[in-house]
């Protein structure tokens, strides 16, 4: 499951996952943000804040796992990851190389400054 709050008035979309991602996750989330996309350009930014990274319930969630970062990758200007886990360090290292946005990891605790880091 993936808890979500968008921030239509600033671009900003903060992700919590909760339990093995679902397709119905991605799909949801396309469904929010491409209208917003398609009126303004781009999002500001995501914040993922998660303990762990909880993975997929199966391939098909993975798959659009996969098909929302292709299609949203170069519409999003800033990622967050807001976690103590050691993936934060390797995931923005690694997924600079694959993706158009500029990612930065910050400590678990701390979304209100990867919320001011996006928005400044």
């Amino acid at each position: 499951m993936l808890r979500y709050q968008f921030h239509k008035d600033t671009g900003l979309l903060h992700l919590q996952p909760e339990g093995r991602l679902s397709q119905a996750d991605f799909e949801g989330l396309s469904a929010l943000v491409d209208p917003y996309i398609e009126q303004h350009g781009a999002l500001a930014g995501i914040i993922i804040e998660s303990k762990k990274f909880p993975g997929w319930q199966d391939l098909k969630a993975a798959l659009e796992h996969v098909r929302f970062i292709h299609d949203h990758h170069q519409q999003i200007k800033k990622i967050a990851l807001v976690t103590d886990s050691l993936l934060g360090d390797f995931a923005e290292d690694i997924a600079s190389h694959f993706v158009a946005a500029e990612i930065r990891h910050f400590p678990a605790h701390h979304a209100l400054l990867a919320h001011d880091w996006i928005l400044e």
